[in-house]
This record gives C-alpha cells, sequence and structure tokens, in this order.
C-alpha cells in the first residue's frame, strides 16, 4: 500500500495519522503542525538500540505484541482460547476535511475495526471504535481501549478522586514507569469516577502550560489508564471496563466501544475546560432556553409531604422569584421512608388523596414549572413490584445482592422490567403535563447477572434507551441526572440528559472545590448548584447567606432549603440574588470559566467572562485565613488590555463578613485598564474564612 497520511487541524491542536507498514500510526497528538508532513516519518525513526529488535517496528494504534510491542494492547480477546493475538493491517483509508476513517482487518482473526478520528473546530478530538466478528464462531472481546501517545514532556498526570458528598478531589502526581490505570467498577461512573485524566507539564497551571486530556464518554463501568514504557515512551487511554463474558461478538455481530473525547491546550487547564465546554455547548440537545432557578425541596420536607407546608415553601418561592420546584423522593406509593415502595411508581393516595393535580396546579398558577423525582432503576424488596417480580432485578445465580439504602437494582435489559419503569414513568408524566423530572441512582452494581451473564454494559444502554424514549414521547422533557448526588456525570448520560446534580453536599465550602473541578470538563449551566440551609445538613457547619449565594450563583443555581424558615432580610437578599441570576446567566452559562491561579493557598478567584471581553463576572473565596495580613492583590488576565473597564465589588445576597476596619477604596467603583487589572490588580480585602464576595469587570 502506498503511504498514507491525514492531518486533522484546529487552531489549538492537531492530530497526525500514517500508515507504516501497514499499521496506523499516531504520529503527533499536540499542538497545531504547519509544517509538510511528508518527512515525519523520518523524524521519528530512532536507533535501533542494544537488545532490542534487527529492525525498528511499528505497533501502531492496536499496540500489538505482533508488531514488537511490550506493553497493553488495544484489543484483547480469544476464540475459545485461539485468535489471542492479532496484526491488523489498514485495509481502508478515508480522510476528508477533520475527519478520518480507518478500516483495519486481521483475516486471521477474523475481526475488523473500524476507528473514526474527528476533531472540531474548538480542538476537540472525538475517537470512535467498532470491532466485528466477521469470522464464522463467536469472538470473545475481553477488553478495547482507546489510546493516544504522550510526548516526554508530560511528566505528571491529574485525576480525581471522590466519594459521596465529596466528589472529583484533585490528585496531582509524577508519571512513572509502568501503567497506571484509575478503574470504575460501580456499574455507574461513579463518586471515585474521574472524570478526566490529564497529562501535564510539571509547570502547568489554569492558565499556561500544556495538557492531554481524555474523557470517556461511558455511564458504565470503565477505566483511564496513562502508560510510560521501559523505552521511555507514553500514552494515555481510556474505555469501557468489560466484565467476564460481557462481551461475546457472534458472527457478523458488532462492539461498538464509547468514544473517547480527548483535548490538547497548550494555555492550561482552562484551555482545557474552553474547549470542552464549548464542544459541548455545540451539540443540537444542549439546553438552549434559559436555565430556570430552581427550588428543590429535598431538605425542606425529607418524606414529609405535607401539601400546606408545600405551599407555604411555592409562596416563597414565589415571592423571590423561582421559576421552578421539583418534589423529591416521597410522593409514591408507600414511600414514608427509604425502606419500601421503590419500584411502585403510583401517587401514594395517603398522603396525596386528590393526587398531585392540586398541588401542581397551585404550582402552575404561580408562573412557576413543575418537577418530580424518580429512581426508576431502583426497587424496594418492600414494593408490590419485587413480590410480583423479584427475578427482575440484576443478579447471579439463586444469589440477591447484598442491600444499598435497601434497595436492589431492577434489571433494565429485561424487556417486561424496561416496559414496566417506561410505562409507568411516561404515566405520570402525561397525566400531570409534567416537563421536568430528578432521576435519581442511589446504589452501586454488584453481582449484576443479566440473565445469567455480566449485565452492567446492557443496563447502561438501557438507561440510555429510556431516556431517549421518554423524551420521544414527551417533547420538552427535561431530565436531571442525579446519583446519589454527583456519581453519574460523564460525556456518555449528557447527551440524554439536561442537568447534573453535581453532590448531595450543598455546603458552599465544600462545594467550591467540587463544582471547581467537575467544571473542569462540563460547563456550569449543566451543574445544579444550590443555596443550601444556613446550618449545612451535610456537614452541620453554619454559613453567611452570603457566602452560599455566591457559590450558588456559578453553575444552573438554586435553592434546597426551608425557605419558609428565612427572615425577612434573608428572603429580600434572596430576591435580589434571584434577579442578579436572572440579569447575568446568559454571561454565567455562555461565557468563558476562568479560574485565576492565585497565589494564596488560602483563597480562590474565578469567574466567567464574556467572549468579547466586555463584561466578566468574578468571585473572590476566603477559604480559610489569610497567613499575611495583606492577601495578594486580585489580578485578572484576558481583558482587553488597551480597554478602560470600570471594577466594582457587588453583594446581591449581602456583604459577606469583613475582618478590617475599613475596605480597599476601589470596592466601592474604580476604573482600569485591562491592563493594569492583568498586571497589577486590585488589592484584596481581608475576609473572614468561609466569606465571598462578587467583582464586577465592565467595558466603558
Amino acid at each position: 500500500m502506498t503511504k498514507q497520511s491525514a492531518l486533522l487541524r484546529s487552531e489549538n491542536s492537531s492530530l497526525l495519522l500514517e500508515v507504516i507498514d501497514g499499521a496506523l500510526v499516531v504520529g503527533h497528538w499536540g499542538a497545531p503542525l504547519v509544517a509538510d508532513i511528508a518527512d515525519s516519518r523520518l523524524a521519528q525513526q530512532g536507533s535501533i538500540p542494544n537488545s532490542s529488535w534487527d529492525l525498528a517496528q511499528n505497533a501502531g494504534i492496536m499496540r500489538e505484541s505482533a508488531r514488537g510491542f511490550l506493553g497493553r494492547p488495544t484489543l484483547s480477546g480469544h476464540r475459545s482460547g485461539l485468535a489471542w493475538s492479532t496484526k491488523f493491517e489498514v485495509t481502508d483509508f478515508h480522510h476528508v476535511d477533520n475527519r478520518c476513517t480507518v478500516t483495519l482487518r486481521d483475516f486471521h482473526a477474523e475481526l475488523e475495526n473500524v476507528i473514526i478520528f474527528e476533531l472540531d473546530t474548538f480542538g476537540v478530538l472525538t475517537q470512535s471504535a467498532t470491532v466485528k466478528n466477521i469470522g464464522r464462531g463467536e469472538y470473545f472481546l475481553n477488553e478495547y481501549i482507546h489510546w493516544l501517545p504522550l510526548p516526554q514532556e508530560a511528566t505528571q498526570s491529574l485525576d480525581f478522586i471522590g466519594r459521596w458528598a465529596n466528589e472529583r478531589q484533585p490528585q496531582r502526581q509524577e508519571i512513572a514507569t509502568g501503567t497506571w490505570v484509575r478503574e470504575s467498577r460501580e456499574g455507574r461512573s461513579g463518586h471515585n469516577f474521574s472524570i478526566a485524566t490529564i497529562a501535564l507539564q510539571a509547570n502547568t497551571v489554569f492558565h499556561s502550560g500544556s495538557a492531554w486530556a481524555t474523557s470517556i464518554a461511558w455511564s458504565g463501568n470503565s477505566h483511564y489508564l496513562i502508560e510510560r514504557g521501559f523505552d521511555g515512551r507514553q500514552s494515555i487511554g481510556a474505555g469501557e471496563l468489560l466484565l467476564p463474558g460481557e462481551v461475546v461478538l457472534a458472527s457478523g455481530s458488532s462492539y461498538v466501544a464509547p468514544t473517547m473525547v480527548s483535548v490538547f491546550s497548550s494555555t492550561g487547564l482552562d484551555g482545557v475546560s474552553t474547549a470542552f465546554h464549548s464542544h459541548i455547548r455545540a451539540r443540537s440537545m444542549h439546553p438552549q432556553r434559559p436555565r430556570p432557578l430552581t427550588l428543590n425541596m429535598w431538605e425542606a420536607l425529607y418524606f414529609d409531604h405535607d401539601e400546606t407546608k408545600i405551599r407555604e415553601l411555592v409562596d416563597v418561592a414565589a415571592e423571590i422569584g423561582v421559576e421552578r420546584v421539583v418534589l423529591d423522593d416521597g410522593w409514591f406509593h408507600s414511600r414514608r421512608d427509604d425502606n419500601a415502595g421503590l419500584g411502585d411508581w403510583v401517587i401514594d393516595s395517603d398522603v396525596w388523596p386528590d393526587g398531585l393535580t392540586p398541588i401542581i396546579k397551585y404550582i402552575n398558577a404561580k408562573g412557576i414549572e413543575f418537577g418530580l423525582w424518580f429512581e426508576g432503576e431502583m426497587v424496594n424488596q418492600d414494593s408490590d413490584l419485587y413480590r410480583a417480580h423479584p427475578d427482575w432485578i440484576l443478579h447471579e445465580g439463586d444469589r440477591t445482592p447484598p442491600l444499598w439504602r435497601h434497595q436492589l437494582v431492577l434489571d433494565l435489559a429485561h424487556a417486561q422490567a424496561f416496559s414496566h419503569v417506561l410505562e409507568q414513568t411516561s404515566k405520570i408524566l402525561r397525566e400531570h403535563e409534567i416537563t421536568y423530572i430528578k432521576w435519581d441512582h442511589n446504589r452501586v452494581l454488584v453481582d449484576a447477572g443479566h440473565e445469567g451473564h455480566a449485565g452492567v454494559r446492557s443496563q447502561t444502554i438501557a438507561i440510555y434507551q429510556l431516556f431517549d424514549e421518554l423524551k420521544k414521547r414527551h417533547p420538552g422533557l427535561e431530565i436531571e441526572s442525579c446519583a446519589s448526588g454527583g456519581a453519574r456525570i460523564d460525556l456518555g448520560v449528557i447527551n440524554y440528559v439536561d442537568r447534573f446534580w453535581t453532590s448531595d453536599n450543598n455546603d458552599a465550602l465544600e462545594r467550591q472545590t467540587i463544582q471547581r473541578w467537575t467544571s473542569q470538563v462540563i460547563p456550569p449551566e449543566m451543574l445544579g448548584t444550590h443555596i443550601g440551609p444556613t446550618h449545612g445538613h451535610q456537614t452541620g457547619r453554619t454559613l453567611e447567606l452570603s457566602m452560599r449565594a455566591v457559590t450558588a450563583l456559578f453553575g444552573h443555581a438554586g435553592i434546597e432549603w426551608d425557605i419558609t424558615e428565612a427572615t425577612q432580610e434573608e428572603r429580600a437578599y434572596l430576591k435580589t440574588w434571584a434577579t442578579y441570576y436572572k440579569n447575568n446567566r446568559a454571561l454565567l452559562h455562555g461565557g468563558q470559566m476562568m479560574r485565576i491561579d492565585y497565589p494564596d493557598s488560602h483563597g480562590y478567584l474565578h469567574g466567567v467572562m464574556a467572549h468579547n471581553k466586555s463584561h466578566a463576572i468574578f468571585a473572590y473565596v476566603q477559604l480559610t485565613p489569610t497567613v499575611a495580613v495583606h492577601p495578594a492583590p486580585l489580578k485578572f488576565p484576558g481583558l482587553d488590555e488597551k480597554a478602560t473597564y470600570s471594577v466594582k465589588a457587588v453583594y446581591p445576597a449581602g456583604k459577606p463578613r469583613f475582618m478590617h476596619i475599613c475596605p480597599p477604596v476601589w470596592m466601592d467603583g474604580i476604573e482600569l485598564s485591562g491592563s493594569a487589572l492583568a498586571q497589577i490588580g486590585v488589592a484584596s480585602p481581608i475576609l473572614a474564612p468561609a466569606n465571598a464576595f462578587l467583582i464586577e469587570i465592565t467595558k466603558n
């Protein structure tokens, strides 16, 4: 075959693909290439070292032992112990603009693999693969991992760890020889799911340095990998983690691997975020209308569904300016606590003797939308559904998996179980004209068998199909993905939902870090960010309303608090805050997110800037007490350096708690050039810990 190559280019990155000795080789992924690529193969051909292959080997993107590769392969599988080693050859190479489709075949293993690379205008690379069994017998697929090369200047990795109420905490470390693997085996992406793995230069920060990021578009089991071989070559990869026997390809059948979504940035971690956000916002299914200010009633009510109390909450919500109210867990049959009822999606007549229609009409009459909570993938043993169909759960053999929050998991790949959930949910939505649901997922999947086989993959596909069918049946329906908080936030389910519940932890101080790193990939308009109670239910911490309100502003804002207990002053502040959110959400949800590399560890400085640099809103957050008397100045890079800006502090929900005799003069208003704001900045006030305020910057 004659030499074939393709260069996919964006303003920020490029991907070079070449066919060398029949193998598909990624010659470059990173900064834009502008020179002729004709001699790239010669440029990269290295020495023949001692104690090595007699001729240079090109393992290619399939990373095969048959081509001399000694690391982890892309594909692993067999035909009942045979055809265990592959040697794919490129048989078709089709390149148009920024899309390249490559077909590889191994006629001994009797497999075909079609890989599609596409680089969009924002520099986001999508990499998909379809493996087809072109033989007569079955092929047992153990693993398929997408890989991309990393240059050796990538010396560190950043991924994210977590638990319930403390999700997506950054973990940065050196890349060492060997294979670093982060696995998620929860059956959902999970609290400890690393929403991305990012390779970095040692000096990479938010606004500078290079970063190579990957994220897998999948909500089931997954793994992220970084591998450094003893020869110094490095690569980064991700894929679905398949359980034993989960994918057995019959003759003619195919496995469609979850897409890997990757970004190279030469402008730091914020460059990665800007690319991800732009890519996500460009999707046809991305939420278009302004994100409604939402009141979720869970922490105000829990299971105590009292219509009189709910009407009181709605009255205050209307006074504040809330646009959507969500009735959470507890509305359905026998659901007085979390021991019973899941699976029976019918209105509890003991609590709602007249049904939900009267309260929905009451809410709608005040100009407020109504939303409802479901957890359709789950079932309690104390339910009519389980008593009738105990075999509908995910299980192995005659075992019942251990309980988690008193519940088990329905096997949605079971046609009748799927139909039950779909029809009961659809009936509630249809009869009440509900256009918003919060869909929860409060337990992990263990011993998750479907008809005797591992069932996590089939369950993941089924929930995608369920969401898709609900939206087809109910045009305009919006779905919030909630999984005991933030345990299903990923680039797979994002194509079926409109909002993520970022975390069950509403403590604003903890939320600062959780939101900061969740938005590394997900744009803020898709992240639920609520003002929690004065005395936090998760941490027991008491925080100022101003701190809670500033934190909740940077996302799809809402309230989760018994606002009937708010004082008149607090209600007035909530109203001014709600108005501020509505007036600025176009910027908050469409601008460029910025996280400033603030030199003092006690504080965060972050915000959103309009793409034309005309307007910006920043928050300064005091996390812990200052060490020095005067904290570091607040500097704002990225503005029009030659323009003049008006800068002032604003307090839509009241002032924070200061710890000084008088504040810096600029806080009442000052005019400075974009250059001065970037290089000199403004003096930071001295705040008490766990306090925050806003800074508005407007071009004159």
